[in-house]
């Protein structure tokens, strides 16, 4: 198993690069058009450059940054440009690896303030686990990328799929078609919740969230990376009224 400096040296040194300043653009645009000069396609110089996190500690560190930039309204965007298109269409270096649940309140690029190429996005009802599909593609960004040594498992406020297996249990009914196997998945959370005071439907999704890391942590292929090659996995619950990650493990 290669071990963390060498696998540091392995990692392509390339440059997290932000788009500049969209005034400048735009009043270029703006002085062609009042000219009656068909606009030329616009040149924007980089003006923000980050290296590729080295260490898990640091790649959740960005993270948070970008969590913190989207809780404040002030997003950077990072990644999104169409030179960043072109420059992962041949490759990827992903520096983390994110499960959190379908909401389409919870995209985890917007809440985090990423683009693309910077994570792995697994995602399913209430970021429930089954024994192959998903979990081996949870195993496969920190077994193929080395530049991948943080998992995230994300929980959100209010979420539906917890909600729904609460209704389910509390009924002794079954839920249509699949859907009843994410309740199934589920049970061990509604276990854990059912016995705490407070917010059930909070109770359970903290109690999912950190059942989940404890999963990923136990996982053969997983723990060989945490033991050789400083793997971490962090659970967190996002907060979606204001937008905030705290971090619960």
């Amino acid at each position: 198993m290669t071990d963390p400096g060498t696998r540091n040296q392995q990692i392509s040194r390339r440059r997290f690069v932000r788009t500049g300043s969209a005034g400048v653009v735009l009043s270029g645009l703006a002085g062609s058009l009042l000219a009656g000069e068909r606009p030329a396609a616009a040149s924007v110089m980089p003006d923000v450059v980050r290296d590729l996190p080295e260490t898990p500690q640091e790649a959740l560190q960005l993270l948070m940054e970008g969590n913190a930039r989207w809780v404040r309204g002030e997003p950077e965007h990072p990644n999104q440009s169409i030179a960043r298109r072109e420059e992962v269409a041949p490759h990827q270096d992903p520096f983390a690896v994110v499960i959190s649940c379908i909401d389409s309140r919870v995209p985890p690029e917007l809440v985090f303030d990423r683009g693309l190429g910077d994570m792995f996005d697994i995602r399913t009802g209430a970021q429930a686990l089954d024994n192959q599909v998903v979990l081996g593609s949870i195993e496969f960004g920190p077994l193929n990328y080395p530049s991948a040594r943080l998992v995230f498992v994300l929980g959100h406020q209010r979420c539906g799929a917890v909600s729904a297996a609460i209704n389910v249990f509390k009924s002794r009914g079954s839920a249509p078609g699949y859907i009843q196997a994410v309740v199934n998945a589920l049970r061990p959370a509604y276990n854990v919740a059912v016995k705490q005071k407070g917010d059930m439907v909070g109770n359970m999704v903290r109690a999912q969230t950190l059942l989940t890391v404890s999963r990923l942590q136990a996982d053969p292929e997983l723990k060989k990376l945490i033991d050789s090659d400083g793997l971490v996995i962090v659970g967190g619950e996002y907060r979606i009224d204001t937008g905030v990650v705290n971090i619960i493990t």
